[in-house]
């Protein structure tokens, strides 16, 4: 076994365990920061593929940018996860079906793929790559040709997610004080400050009747 199997199995072999914890930890930052260990071993897994821009592109968007940023998000929610945990068991014998039917489809279709990657006249010679050959570029021309289409589709898809997710978060909350700055920009003082004219509720006293008052307090 030479040094790139050992690194593909060392990869593989913590990116399944970082995996099975994501789904397994108790608390949400740290299913969080095990799902950042699983995107950094597909990176390490991309490089012996030879996909240098496929595991930079995984570094620089979802380690440097999507996961951090769901890590901040899930350190501010302060979930309470007792509540969340209500109902698991529940609803765990739909989720394992699930799970299953999700597994054997994948498996049928890796099967079904495989012995055509291995028996390819094209895979013999696939770790030699000519010179001046570029990665992205073929990346590049593959996705903007053949599946062009499929690339639109799911523009629109998170397109229309993106808005979505808008319009469910700027929604008017009844408790929050919003002030419209037209009516700011129009106030007058008239309509801040209103005299009210009110009955008095002691009688007035006067001046020589203020002065025996003061003469009568005096020791």
């Amino acid at each position: 076994m030479d040094y790139q199997t050992g690194f593909f199995y060392l990869f593989a072999a913590v990116l399944l365990f970082a995996g099975y914890r994501v789904i397994t930890a108790r608390n949400p930052v740290h299913a969080v920061l095990y799902l950042m260990l699983a995107f950094s071993q597909a990176a390490a897994l991309w490089l012996l593929l030879k996909a240098e821009f496929l595991g930079i592109t995984l570094v620089l968007v979802y380690l440097g940018a999507v996961m951090v940023l769901f890590l901040f998000v899930v350190m501010m929610l302060d979930i309470n996860m007792d509540a969340v945990r209500q109902g698991f068991w529940r609803h765990f014998p739909l989720a394992a079906l699930l799970g299953v039917f999700v597994a054997a489809e994948l498996i049928a279709v890796l099967w079904a793929g495989f012995p055509s990657i291995t028996s390819s006249p094209e895979a013999a010679g696939a770790g030699v790559n000519a010179a001046g050959y570029s990665n992205t570029r073929e990346l590049g021309v593959l996705l903007y040709t053949e599946y062009l289409y499929p690339i639109e589709v799911a523009a629109v898809i998170l397109l229309v997610a993106m808005i979505a997710a808008i319009a469910l978060t700027l929604r008017q909350r009844k408790d929050s004080k919003a002030i419209n700055p037209s009516l700011q920009v129009h106030v007058r003082a008239s309509d801040r400050l209103v005299v009210v004219p009110m009955a008095a509720t002691q009688k007035a006293v006067s001046a020589g009747d203020a002065a025996s008052t003061e003469e009568s307090n005096k020791p």
